[in-house]
Parts: C-alpha cells; structure tokens; sequence
C-alpha cells in the first residue's frame, strides 16, 4: 500500500482519473466494502456528535478587551544591522517594506550629509544602500548600487518589487528588483536614472509615491527650493515642476524643502513640504490659480528655529500633522496657520520623528544624544511617557512598522555610523484603546477651537490698537490745528496791533506839519 493519498494501492494511479473511477467502481460492488461502511457508521456519527458538542475553534476570550493602559511603556532591543562598508556612513531614511504579510523587510538609505567631510578626503565614498530582512541582520538582503548615495529611499505600496530613490547629487533613480543586472545576485543596479541636467541642483531630502493610475508616479524635494514630479518609466525629465515660493507674484523668498509628506487620504493633490528655514508649506494643485497653490503657515513665533526634519499627518486623522525640528514637535492642524500643541524643549536637538500607524495619539522622536522619546497624548501631554536610549551616537531617521489595523510594535531606528537598531515596544505603546481615536480627536478640535479664539482674540486686540493709535493721531491733529489757529491769531492781533501803531505816528508826525507854520507866524508877530 502506498500512502500518498488515501493508501491507494501500488498499481492504481491516483493522477489518473479513470484509474480511481474504475478502482471504486470495484471497491462499491464488494460485500465486504458494504459491510465495512455499516460498521463504521456508529463510530463516524459518534465523532460527529462530539464535534458538534465542542467547537475546537472557538476563541473563548475573543470579544474580551485586554486593557494595556496600566502597564508600563517599555521597550527592548530585538536586532543591530550595521553598514557593512568601512566608511561609516550615516542611515539617512528608514522605509518598511508596506505589505504586512510578506517577510518583514527595511529598505536603508546610507548617505555622508556633512559637506566637505574629512571622510571625502581618505577615500571615496561608498554609494551602496540596502534592503534588509529583519530575520537576518548579519548580512543585507538585497546591495542597491546608486550612481550616487541616496538620502531617501521608498517601496512602492502598489509594486513592492520597485523602489525610487533621491541621491546626493540631486539625481533619481528607480529600481526593480525583479531585474537586478548586478555583479552578484544581490547586488542591483538602478533600472532608471533622471538626467543630471533636468534633476535637483541639491540632495534630494525626501521622494514619495503618488496616487495614480498605473503606480509608476512619484515627488519629490530638495533644499535647491524645487518640487518635482515623476513618471518612472520617463525619468528623462520631470513630468511637472514647482518653485517653493512664499509668493510667486510678489517676488517671495524662494524655500528648501527638507522633508515631504504625501497621504492620499488627506485628498490626492495635498502634498505638505517642511523647509530647512523652519516654515511649513501645504501644497494643494487644485488650487494652482492662487500663489502657485502654495499656502504658507505660521512665518513668525510658531515657526521651527531651524530645519524640519520630519512631517507627517496623523494615520487617524489626516488634517492633523506632525513637524518635527529645532527641539521641539509641533502638531499642527490643515485649517490652522499656527500649531495647536508644542511639545516642551528637549533637552538635546532633535533630528527626527513619526506617528505610531496603530495609536492616534502616540509619536517617537529622535534625539542627537542618542534617545527615542515617546510622547503619549492619550496618557499626557506636558511629560515624555517614555525614553529609550538606543546608543552614544546621534541618531538620524526613525521608521515604525504597521498599518492602522495591525503593527506598531516594530520601530527601527538609524545613526550617523550606519547602525540600524530595531525596536520592539510593550503592548501599552502599540494597541489603541477603545475610546483613544474619539478621545484624540476631541483634544485636538479643543485645542484647534482655542487657537482659533486666541487669534480672534489677537485680531480684536489689534484692532483695538489700531483704532486706538488712530484716534491718538487724529487728536495730535487737532491739537496742532488747534495751536495752529491760536498762533495764527495771535500774528493776526500782532499785524493788527503794529499797524495801529504805525498809523498813530503817522498822525503825531502828521498834526506836528500842521502846527510848525502857525506857531513860527506868531513868533514873528511878537
């Protein structure tokens, strides 16, 4: 007997479907075959009975919510994935690979950002990037090699066998790894490269996938102050171009774009744009007639002091977004021109920060002495919930892997030396409550309806102002016509009274004539 399927006998082919057909026909007409079935009914429906008495599927405690509130944030190291080049370079972009049920793979960005760095002059800077499979961290799983390093690299969510990557010298470059073309059968080379003289003049800081019919489009930014869109099955030249301007009529202070953000939830034509002059653009092409489609947010006390590295809108709420920049994170909301909560100033500077995809309220930041700080809004907003510190070296970009259905527990985080540590955080930091979405929302819509009154507030008070200076100045007026009339009466009496006076001495000299001949007459009469 051979028990490949059902122990059918050695000369019956079970392939073969007239073998089986015939061998049962057989098998059916037996005396014995009858009997066999008769005799196993009992215990056939005996089993049955208790299949149906017990469900051995169910899930006892499935519809129970575990509540994780009261457990302390935490937070362990799982893995290291370390550049393996000599020259240590710094791990410029996280990216997770989007389909959560394929193999848990990072794609890592490796670039040098310091100009003139004494590291150009040793030895040439090595190009490679990778992706990695978080299951093996000794060595990477695929070695992209670049024309130039690149400092932001993505998967795209539609075709996850295809990157697009910004490089240092401003070019793009598309990637399939479907089509490797290496040296190696991990290595691959770009499938596609932009033309150096249609690409960014700077490093291209930040590239995502836009929605769109086919998947192949893309933007990005760079500091050299351009937006440009992308057709990668073109990348001759840009499919569409716009200057990051305060105001293109008006001749407005052209801006570098050093971080982007793109949700297509948020609408297909919104794209946000963080600045290195700390200053927050939202771009809508809908709106293209007015500045460019370009609206500028807060330029004065609520802008960053510096470059922002990170922006990002909320998964559970696609209005509201995060900056990261300076030393503090900044939540802003689309209706508003100045941000609605401030975190307090951190006490190093720092350089980058996200949402959690799973928990409305929870975002990590990055901080140049070597800390992951999780700020828990749901918890508390005046006080870091939990700080972490992954090393001594700066750390540069930080990814957290996750949808808003499932995830959030995975968090990579990369360092100027090329180290990528991966993350793992307790439950209380990962599953959202019942009630933290509407909980949220609520705070940030308090928090939206008390920034617009202060700015009503702030408008009526400078009104007040105004009209109080105005009316200063129309009393000056009237107080120096007022002078003006008394002084020019005063010349009026000061005319009046020197012509009285002129005219008296004219008399006196005038009845003086008359009186000299009549006196010398009787003089000479005596």
């Amino acid at each position: 007997m051979r028990h490949v399927e059902g122990g059918w006998p050695k000369d019956v082919d079970f392939t073969e479907q007239s073998d089986v057909s015939r061998f049962r026909k057989k098998a059916e007409k037996d005396d014995e075959y009858k009997g066999a079935v008769k005799l196993l009914g009992p215990i056939i429906a005996r089993c049955m009975k208790q299949n149906n008495t017990i469900d051995i599927y169910e899930d006892y405690f499935d519809t129970d919510e575990v509540d994780h509130s009261s457990e302390p944030p935490s937070a362990k190291g799982l893995a290291v994935f370390r550049d393996p080049n000599d020259v240590k370079r710094t791990a410029t972009s996280i990216n997770w690979h989007p389909d959560p049920a394929a193999p848990a793979k990072i794609a890592v960005s490796y670039s040098i950002l310091n100009f003139q760095d004494s590291r150009f002059m040793n030895s040439r800077m090595p190009h490679q990037s990778y992706l990695w499979d978080i299951l093996n961290p000794n060595t990477p799983d695929v070695e992209l090699l670049p024309p130039s390093p690149l400092c932001c690299l993505r998967f795209n969510p539609k075709n996850t066998d295809s990157l697009v990557g910004g490089s240092y010298n401003g070019l793009i470059t598309f990637y399939d790894l479907r089509r490797a073309g290496g040296g190696s059968a991990k290595e691959t080379v770009p499938y596609s490269t932009s033309l150096i003289e249609k690409s960014h003049h700077d490093p291209v800081y930040d590239i995502f996938w836009i929605n769109s019919k086919t998947g192949n489009q893309c933007v990005s930014v760079s500091t050299d102050g351009q937006m440009l869109w992308w057709d990668t099955r073109r990348l001759s030249e840009p499919t569409d171009s716009l200057l990051l301007s305060t105001d293109s009529k008006a001749n407005g202070q052209v801006l570098g774009g050093s971080s982007l953000e793109y949700n297509s939830e948020a609408g297909p034509s919104k794209y946000l744009v963080g600045t290195e002059q700390g200053v927050v653009l939202m771009v809508n092409l809908k709106n293209r007639k007015q500045n460019n489609g370009i609206s500028v947010f807060d330029q004065g006390p609520g802008k960053h002091h510096g470059p922002i590295y990170s922006i990002q809108r909320n998964p559970a709420n696609s209005k509201c977004f995060l900056t990261v920049g300076d030393w503090t994170a900044r939540v802003w909301m689309e209706e508003l021109r100045t941000p609605i909560m401030t975190t307090k100033y951190h006490s190093s500077y720092l350089t980058s920060g996200c949402w959690s995809p799973t928990r409305a309220g929870v975002f990590f930041v990055t901080r140049m002495d070597g800390a992951v700080d999780i700020w828990d809004y749901f918890y508390r907003q005046n006080e870091v919930a939990y700080s972490h510190k992954v090393g001594d070296s700066m750390l540069s970009s930080i990814a957290v892997q996750g949808t808003l259905q499932s995830g959030g527990r995975l968090v990579a985080v990369g360092d100027i030396t090329g180290t990528v540590s991966l993350l793992e955080v307790c439950e209380s930091l990962a599953v959202s409550q019942s009630n933290e979405r509407k909980a949220i929302d609520l705070m940030f819509e308090r928090e939206m309806k008390q920034e617009k009154n202060l700015e009503v507030r702030e408008r009526e008070i400078r009104r007040q102002r105004t009209q109080e200076q105005e009316a200063r100045s129309r009393e000056a007026q009237d107080k120096k016509d007022a002078k003006d009339e008394k002084m020019e009466a005063l010349l009026r009496k000061v005319d009046a009274d020197f012509l009285a006076m002129i005219k008296e001495a004219e008399d006196d000299e005038s009845k003086a004539s008359e009186s000299t001949p009549l006196e010398h007459a009787i003089a000479e009469e005596k």
